[in-house]
């Protein structure tokens, strides 16, 4: 059910009832018995989830359907421990803090996704509270506390409903959790109503030129990678016309490097030129740059934002996607580059940097690093005006990925109250509102652009000021209460002796 609350089905509203099932057994079974329950339940929902990934490693990296599902599996099953220790954990602290419980849960739960966002390389994809997307006034709060906040109250929810049915007070429990429903929306309705901000507008254009990402650019007659290119300038220039004056293109559509000095890169890179000075359009472009080091050449994953003045500013991807832009801990997983052509290829970038558009900054991260709340925050803080990400959404087809991963460019907007452009290679390209209204959007695998106006903004929500405060303190309050069960559990045991002693 909780995976049917996310792309494609998009049946958000499963998101709110969906773990009462497991709270309520997890009340019911021992600690051990609640882990394997949770892990049987998290490996359903990320099966569920990222049905799509065996596709990938069988297009694009050859290999076989069986090592293919083999992955699938492995993954499901290592994402599905952070629900088994939510499981293991909510159990054990409901046998010591019983009148607490309903608390104790939605703050495990929350602690469980932050460390999910950053433990190892992390993962933050299928947080419950990112499955309200098309919940416009809900997830407002998010501009607050980020994506967890939306997770916390609904699991808050759904834990009140099942200690009202454990609890004497069954009435008065029952009336508080069913009033935090049109409590949340209904303050996420007042904040919809705000004014917007008085900032002039201007229009900016995605470009989607419908690049396949099994093209070989290396391998392909040059002709077709330079008609790859018109296309690309020729609905360039039919935004141009169309208004645009700033004109985004997606993550890599083309082969482009300003850094490297030998063709074709050179030519493409002074065609971009001329036409950005001949009609006064500032570009952002997904290029692949190059720097020398002692041990050799690196690359990076970049943006690259071009004035009509020539002047250039560089972004360079800081949250690689692990085991297909490199290998994360190599000495454990080296093995794994002899299926991926594309690992240990590119360096990360160390620091975050803006762009400027007629003085007015603004952020790009890259990808898969939308998916990173805390990250696309710190362009927020740095003075970014209003963000945009370019991605390669091709490798998932048709399958629900691009469908989950526009979804997330949906909370960042709203986290940050900014306007959101986003600019991918076959779809879906399109732009969100401060508020998280969709505005425009493209179909996949299709050649198009989309104009936008769009209005800066400078002002910063308390979540891009602060950050995670509320999964910090879930995390804080979360080990007291470990803490406190195991001493309580302590004490237990010391005492049963004593009763038995004196029984006898």
């Amino acid at each position: 059910m909780t995976g049917l609350a996310f792309p494609k089905t998009d049946l958000f509203y499963l998101g709110w009832i969906s773990l009462i099932p497991l709270i309520y057994l997890l009340l019911k079974l021992n600690p051990a018995l609640s882990f394997v329950l949770g892990l049987l339940a998290g490996s359903f929902f990320y099966a569920v989830l990222l049905y799509w990934i065996p596709a990938v490693p069988m297009h694009y990296g050859g290999l076989s359907l069986g090592l293919s599902i083999l992955i699938y599996i492995l993954l499901t099953l290592l994402l599905a421990l952070f629900w088994g220790f939510f499981a293991l954990t909510a159990s054990f602290c409901s046998r010591y803090m019983r009148k607490l419980t309903f608390l104790v849960i939605p703050l495990l739960w929350v602690s469980l996704e932050f460390i999910t966002t950053h433990l190892f390389t992390g993962f933050p994809w299928g947080l419950l509270g990112a499955s309200q997307y098309k919940n416009i006034p809900f997830i407002q709060l998010s501009s607050i506390t980020g994506v967890y906040g939306l997770s916390f109250v609904m699991v808050l929810f759904q834990s009140l409903i099942v200690f009202a049915a454990t609890s004497k007070k069954k009435l008065v429990i029952l009336s508080l959790s069913l009033l935090i429903v049109p409590v949340f929306h209904f303050s996420g309705f007042l904040a919809l109503k705000e004014a917007a901000p008085s900032e002039e507008t201007f229009t900016a254009a995605l470009i989607q030129g419908n690049t396949s990402s099994s093209t070989d650019f290396s391998a392909q007659p040059f002709e077709k990678t330079y008609e790859m290119f018109q296309k690309h300038i020729h609905l360039s220039h039919m935004a141009y016309e169309n208004g645009a004056e700033l004109i985004i293109w997606p993550e890599l559509s083309v082969p482009l490097c300003f850094s490297c000095q030998f063709q074709p890169y050179i030519d493409f890179s002074e065609q971009l030129a001329h036409f950005s000075q001949e009609t006064g359009c500032t570009l952002l472009l997904g290029t692949s740059e190059m720097a020398y080091a002692l041990d050799g050449p690196l690359f990076y994953n970049a943006a690259v934002c071009l004035s009509p003045d020539r002047s250039l500013s560089y972004y360079y991807k800081q949250h690689l996607v692990p085991f297909g832009e490199y290998t994360p801990y190599k000495k454990v997983f080296s093995f794994i580059s002899k299926f991926t052509h594309a690992i240990g290829e590119l360096t990360p970038g160390r620091q975050h940097s803006l762009h400027e558009f007629k003085d007015i900054p603004f952020g790009s991260p890259i990808c898969y690093e939308i998916i990173f709340p805390s990250l696309v925050r710190k362009f927020s803080k740095m003075g970014a005006e209003f963000l945009v990400t370019i991605t390669n959404d091709g490798w998932y087809g048709t399958s629900a990925a691009p469908y989950q991963h526009f979804s997330l460019a949906v909370l960042r907007a709203v986290e940050n109250r900014k306007y959101l452009l986003r600019s991918a290679t076959t779809g879906i390209s399109g732009a969100v509102d401060p508020y998280g209204r969709i505005i425009s959007k493209s179909e996949l695998n299709t050649q198009t652009f989309i104009n936008i106006e769009i209005t800066p903004n400078q002002s910063l929500t308390f979540y891009s000021k602060y950050g995670d405060i509320l999964p910090y303190a879930g995390l804080t309050l979360s080990l007291v209460f470990l803490i406190l069960s195991v001493i309580r559990r302590s004490n237990e045991r010391k005492t049963e002796p004593k009763a038995k002693k004196n029984h006898s």
